[in-house]
């Protein structure tokens, strides 16, 4: 009888060290995993900006700028000329002036080496002009 559970001793260690080691390979794999894709999921850092430019020739329209996704401007412009100065964070960058009023959308895909964009408004359209910088902020 003492032999069975001897066995049945071995037969369990045996095991519980199976299932260390199981335990042990999932986990550095995971971490692995994991560190890995932090790495990867880090933004890439642009060197390049924008200088953005809105015209007195807007003053009294209501008007939100977008840069793809991301609102950098949403008043009612005053009598004089807004200057923005905004680093490029994307490989490609759509500028898009609405007009709050009508809801009117001015798209402008942005140069990705960076530029001055001026915005000004001619018998009530928006227009937008951009003229390649350095891509260096001044």
């Amino acid at each position: 009888m003492s032999k069975s559970i001897d066995s049945n001793k071995q037969f369990m260690i045996g095991n519980g060290l199976l299932a260390f080691g199981v335990f042990f390979i999932v986990f550095l794999f995971l971490y692995l995993g994991f560190r890995s894709q932090r790495k990867e999921g880090q933004a890439e850092a642009f060197s390049d900006k924008y200088i953005l430019t809105l015209d007195n020739s807007l003053a009294g329209d209501s008007l939100s700028v977008y840069i793809n996704d991301s609102l950098l401007l949403n008043q009612t412009m005053k009598e004089s000329s807004v200057r923005l100065l905004i680093n490029r964070f994307a490989e490609e960058s759509m500028l898009m002036v609405v007009d709050n009023h009508t809801e009117e959308i001015t798209p402008f895909n942005l140069n990705p080496k960076g530029s001055e964009v001026s915005v000004e408004k001619k018998n009530g359209k928006i227009f937008i002009l951009e003229t390649e910088g350095d891509g260096k902020s001044k």
